[in-house]
């Protein structure tokens, strides 16, 4: 009898494939210096003299070229080798993090020179994202692509839980500069495993601009990737304001502040990780509409926020808002692995991505303005109603339900 921890179960298959066990590897390497990222650099930040204006301006440089390169960084992935793009990025991200960190170990780190560095890691960044999502479809066959994009954000999703509170003591004792220099030593490791891949380049005759524009004719031929696209940035905008920014704000109002606010995190982030066992046990036919609807779930938290609920309930809330959206990424990825061919995957995930990363500043933006108007459990209960709403949007697009498992 075949069991879970059974190389030969369906469900570990893509582990068999000697280079997606690498990939997995230096996922795995990767993820814990970027858990303990965040938390560096908002005290380097912080060690400088920079307050909240400083770390906005920080967070607004590394994010702006994920903006501006992804769909350049989209191309290039469907012209050029993978591992390699993906070789260099990590090997750019690990110079930039280790410059980072040779600034604030001799306290010559400014605000400036902190953007700078950030701004050169998204840029890697908007270059490593597109290839790495077609890696999986190049080297797992088809019907193992799910189980593989699961097993892919099962060790992620697990140093997420452990990683920031690693990454805390890390700061605490030692300062941020430790913290940043393992970081760069993850992307180091994570650049040369990702070198040994070796996977192939695609052939093409056509030129990078006749490529982008073949990327975008195609991606508005899809009704159902433009279409979940929209959505995606109305409802990661909506999340990112009504949990991201308001929620640190209500726990610190209305609940014991940092101690429940790491606690909600922690539930969200046990969630996910809960999603990505799901996704390896379950295999839904209908592919998109399953990640339309799970990734609803988002709309939990900020409602539970919004109505002012017992600290256990929001708690819930987060665990089951990880589960949906763990589901949803697994679901969204596998069903773009299928339904994109591999000479289009870069580009098409490119598109997707800009959407997503626009979310961001305009997440931000809906807040800023709607403080103004409304309470701050208002501005929450407005978002959680966007997520619904968006949501019952996209599942009215027939195309969502044409999109299922090959």
């Amino acid at each position: 009898m075949k069991t879970a921890a059974d190389p030969a179960s369906p469900r570990l298959a893509p582990l068999r494939v000697p280079a997606f066990r690498r990939f997995v590897l230096a996922n795995l390497v990767s993820a814990t210096g970027s858990a303990m990222a965040p938390i560096a650099l908002a005290y380097a930040v912080i060690g400088q003299g920079g307050g909240a204006g400083s770390l906005g301006v920080v967070l607004a440089t590394n994010s702006v070229p994920t903006i501006v390169f992804t769909v350049a960084g989209g191309v290039l992935a469907d012209r050029l080798s993978r591992s390699r793009i993906l070789f260099l990025g990590n090997l750019l991200a690990a110079a930039a993090q280790g410059v980072l960190a040779a600034l604030v170990a001799t306290g010559q780190a400014a605000t400036a020179s902190i953007a700078v560095c950030g701004f050169v890691s998204g840029i890697a960044t908007a270059f490593t994202a597109p290839a790495a999502t077609g890696v999986v479809a190049q080297v797992v066959a088809a019907e193992h692509r799910q189980q593989a994009n699961a097993l892919l954000r099962l060790p992620s999703n697990a140093v997420k839980v452990l990683g920031p509170v690693v990454g805390g003591v890390i700061v605490a004792i030692g300062g941020p500069a430790w913290a940043l220099s393992w970081d760069a030593l993850s992307f180091l490791v994570a650049a040369l495993l990702l070198l040994g891949l070796r996977l192939s380049a695609p052939v093409t005759t056509s030129s990078a601009l006749a490529d982008l524009r073949a990327g975008w004719s195609g991606f508005r031929s899809r009704t159902w990737l433009w279409t979940y696209t929209a959505a995606g940035t109305v409802v990661v905008a909506a999340w990112l304001a009504g949990f991201q920014l308001l929620g640190p704000v209500i726990a610190a109002e209305h609940y014991s502040g940092a101690r429940s606010w790491g606690l909600v995190q922690g539930a969200f982030a046990f969630g996910l990780l809960a999603g990505t066992v799901v996704c390896l046990r379950w295999k839904p036919h209908r592919l998109l509409a399953v990640a339309v609807v799970t990734g609803s779930g988002l709309c939990l938290p900020p409602a539970a926020l919004g109505f002012g609920l017992a600290l256990p309930w929001i708690l819930l809330a987060a665990v089951l808002a990880g589960i949906g959206l763990d589901v949803a990424i697994v679901a969204w990825n596998t069903a773009l692995q299928q339904q994109v061919p591999q000479e289009e995957l870069g580009r098409m995930s490119s598109f997707n991505g800009v959407g997503e990363r626009i979310a961001i500043p305009l997440g931000y933006l809906i807040t800023a303005l709607a403080a103004h108007a409304w309470t701050d459990r208002t501005v929450l209960l407005v978002c959680a109603g966007a997520i619904v709403a968006t949501t019952v949007l996209n599942l009215c697009v027939r195309d969502v339900y044409r999109v299922h498992r090959t």
